[in-house]
């Protein structure tokens, strides 16, 4: 009876059993790209990813958090929240498409250093208004705590992913890499639409919708930003750090005498490699994280406190679990993980060095999600805003240090530290001030 009325753990194994599909499907289409398309391609394609981030999360706002946490505590009507959440991206998108249209040319000579990733910034651009009604749609079911239509549309967009990837990239990868490369974008927007309609399909069948409903409230808008600006701050800053990851560690070790190709295609196998392998069971943390924000903002508004520390040892738990428990198997067969995978070696001493680390990386996201619901964003920005001043800093002096892609590598580490120490000592100050009534 417990187990049927704990929503938290309901929607976690949801979440995590259709994370599992969704990441073997994801693995195996991966895998086809990568061989198909090559290092070089592969390269190109992480270059322009850190770009993407941080432009997507401008372009989304945060919002599938947001509405979460609106759709959960109840206090406004759902409709009016996607209607006035609706009007507000699609006016940023249109600002952010049009500045990248304008600005892609800038970015990819000046700043990547490489002019063949222009087609590959205008292709991304075009991606972000369908992403966006999309994160909508699905921030609303994580609100009312229903994780199956995010799974089943997630499992869709990865089989409709793969079939186009299959039909289509080696034609045009026999046309032009750069083609190949771009593709992926314009798939991502094929894929997102039909999310899009896949969640659609499990809304309640009777849903009355009155004229005040399809209005934009400017009262709800100001509620909407207060919540959506701290967190969407935060993640701004940390993919401004992700942003400059690569034009500083470009022209720093083309500074120290490293050459363009060298950069390209270790940069490419240190993304599309090893952090791949190493952030495997990101979908479980993702599931958890998920799963808490409106368990925990509900909790909170309520007043029940020890459920809601109850919840925060829970998520710990499994993330815990989870990251020491792959950590040991990467060690013993990590090599063995990314030949079978990837038919390469390439990135597995990067694997080998980040492997002990990465168990707290997967608790950073639990601890932000905690305090994120409990409106504590304006911190996570600050921890945030110190991890990429950290990181950054640490990349520039490890750069001209002549080790190579190590300089990445050992930013990234301190990076982590960094944050999680700082995560942990807040949650735990907070956490002591919530009284159990």
């Amino acid at each position: 009876m417990r187990y049927k009325n704990n929503l938290f753990l309901k929607s976690t194994i949801i979440l995590i059993f259709g994370g599992i599909i969704t990441k073997i499907l994801g693995f195996i289409i991966r895998i086809i790209y990568t061989r198909i398309v090559g290092a070089e391609v592969i390269g190109l394609y992480s270059l322009v990813m850190p770009t993407y981030s941080l432009l997507i999360t401008i372009a989304t706002l945060a919002l599938p958090t947001t509405i979460s946490k609106l759709v959960a505590e109840g206090k406004h009507q759902n409709l009016r929240i996607i209607t006035t959440s609706t009007i507000l991206i699609m006016a940023i998108n249109f600002i952010v498409v049009i500045l990248m249209i304008l600005g892609a040319r800038f970015i990819a000579t000046y700043l990547l250093k490489e002019e063949r990733c222009y087609l590959l910034i205008i292709a991304m651009s075009l991606t972000f208004p369908i992403i966006s009604i999309s994160s909508i749609v699905k921030g609303y079911f994580y609100g009312k705590q229903n994780m199956v239509p995010n799974v089943v549309s997630n499992v869709i967009e990865q089989l409709v992913r793969g079939t186009l990837i299959y039909l289509f990239v080696p034609k045009l990868m026999a046309i032009s890499p750069i083609l190949a490369a771009s593709s992926l974008f314009i798939f991502s927007f094929i894929e997102e639409l039909v999310s899009i309609l896949v969640n659609l399909l499990f809304l309640p069948k009777k849903i009355k919708i009155v004229k005040n409903d399809l209005t934009f409230d400017k009262g709800l808008l100001k509620n909407i930003l207060s919540i959506s600006l701290p967190t969407v701050s935060s993640r701004i800053i940390g993919n401004i750090g992700y942003f400059f990851e690569p034009i500083i560690l470009t022209n720093l070790l083309l500074f120290s005498g490293y050459s363009n190709e060298y950069i390209v295609l270790e940069y490419g196998a240190y993304n599309a490699y090893s952090i791949a392998i190493l952030t495997v069971p990101s979908f479980f943390i993702t599931a958890i994280s998920s799963s808490l924000i409106p368990e925990i903002s509900k909790n909170y508004l309520k007043g029940h406190f020890k459920a809601l520390k109850k919840r925060l040892k829970e998520a710990l738990c499994f993330a815990l679990i989870i990251g020491i428990g792959y950590a040991i198997i990467l060690m013993f067969f990590g090599k063995n993980i990314l030949f079978t995978l990837y038919n390469t070696y390439d990135g597995l001493s990067y694997i080998k060095v980040l492997t002990p680390i990465f168990p707290l990386f997967y608790i950073e996201a639990i601890l932000m999600s905690y305090l994120q619901a409990l409106d504590k964003a304006k911190i996570t920005m600050n921890i945030t805003i110190i991890g990429v001043i950290v990181k950054l800093l640490t990349l520039a002096v490890f750069s001209l240090a002549h080790i190579g892609m190590y300089s990445l590598v050992l930013s990234e580490i301190t990076n982590i530290l960094v944050v999680v120490i700082l995560n942990i000592y807040y949650t735990v100050k907070i956490t002591k001030k919530l009284q159990i009534p």
